[in-house]
């Protein structure tokens, strides 16, 4: 296992571009870590860093309190499994999986033990002696994985590693790259634009927009708490509801909407007169609410999808659209006016000029 620390890194390329500004971030040993951001949020580059296949222009980086900027890959102690399987088609699964040891030298009872060892893990016994295209996606990408794991590093960089796979083996992959990380232990990070990935796999998740940390914490962390409008819509599926308007009299005011705000901020006369986002999520409001701890809004139905276990409404309050999650034995019928609740424990608001959280808005969640 591996400490590794990020002190103040940045990354310039020639022609300008600033991919990553002051990336600073401590990660535990063990820890499986997750960048997770738009595509050119700096997640890609910086993991390259981390492999030693980009140059650091500024900052520190740690391996285990040791400067490791001009370290080679191989002193770094790194196995990295792309987005592409990378597999040589004229070799065996175990060849493929023999293939580093090979070149390093190590007899060849220890390769077995190795490559029998590493395949009882993935489950690949059964395709030792199979070539990579008479293997599914998800074989090759087990065989990918364990190609790296065979090595026994101490630090796993993972980039995309699902990308390639339909919806059903990405769903596999991810429980089966979650239990290899307990039973190697090694400190892997993995990156991926897929929130659901980051959110059921990592111990800790990283939010990257624009070459920039906006949010470090664990998947609960950044889902009830996030600290900007970016980590809000980013984190969940389907996305946070947003509605921006204008405080006044210490109510949130867009056309005929009106929102009291002080049951949710402390300091309502704080925010008089600036532009805020009250925000919450789809599945927080409620068609038949209990006691008056709540806001009533009402909408109009756009739209209906039935996914089985809930139904996604799209519905509009005023000029705004929203997404709302129902119980599908409870869903409004299309075009249809009706009013739904969101509770005050579940409303946010931010601030729309800084897209910071009010600070003393977070404090019921």
């Amino acid at each position: 296992m591996a400490q590794l620390t990020f002190k103040n890194i940045n990354k310039v390329y020639p022609n300008g571009f600033h991919a990553v500004h002051d990336f600073n971030l401590e990660i535990n040993d063990g820890e499986f870590i997750c960048l997770v951001g738009s595509s050119g949020c700096g997640k890609s580059t910086t993991l390259r860093m981390v492999a030693g296949l980009e140059d650091i222009t500024a900052g520190e980086f740690l391996i285990d309190g040791k400067l490791a900027n001009q370290m080679t890959s191989r002193e770094r102690g790194i196995a990295m499994v792309f987005q592409s399987y990378a597999l040589y088609p004229h070799l065996t699964v175990y060849e493929n999986l023999a293939f580093g040891l090979t070149l390093e030298g190590i007899d060849a009872d220890v390769i077995e033990e190795k490559v029998q060892a590493t395949a009882k893990i993935l489950g690949l016994e059964p395709y030792l002696d199979r070539f990579p295209r008479a293997l599914s996606g998800g074989q090759c990408q087990r065989v990918a994985v364990g190609r790296a794991l065979i090595r026994k590093v101490n630090i796993f960089l993972m980039d995309e590693p699902l990308s390639n796979l339909d919806a059903k083996q990405r769903v596999t992959m991810r429980s089966e790259i979650k239990q290899i990380h307990r039973s190697v232990g090694a400190t892997t990070i993995y990156v991926t634009h897929d929130q659901t990935e980051a959110m059921t796999m990592s111990d800790r998740i990283v939010v990257m927009n624009a070459g920039r940390i906006q949010q470090v914490g664990t998947p609960f962390e950044l889902y009830f708490y996030p600290r900007n409008l970016f980590v809000a819509g980013f984190i969940g599926e389907p996305p946070m509801n947003f509605i921006k308007g204008t405080v006044e009299g210490g109510k949130l005011t867009v056309g005929e909407l009106s929102l009291d705000l002080t049951p949710i901020v402390n300091d309502v006369a704080a925010l008089e007169g600036r532009k805020v986002v009250f925000a919450f999520r789809p599945e927080a409001i409620e068609l038949d609410p209990k006691g008056s701890d709540h806001y009533t809004i009402n909408s109009q139905v756009d739209l209906t999808e039935l996914l089985g276990d809930t139904t996604n409404v799209y519905a509009n309050v005023g000029d705004v659209n929203v997404i709302l999650k129902v119980n599908p034995h409870k869903t409004p019928a299309m075009g249809s006016g009706f009013s739904f609740a969101v509770p005050y424990k579940a409303a946010y608001v931010f601030d729309q000029e800084t897209e910071q959280i009010v600070e003393n808005s977070l404090e019921r969640h």
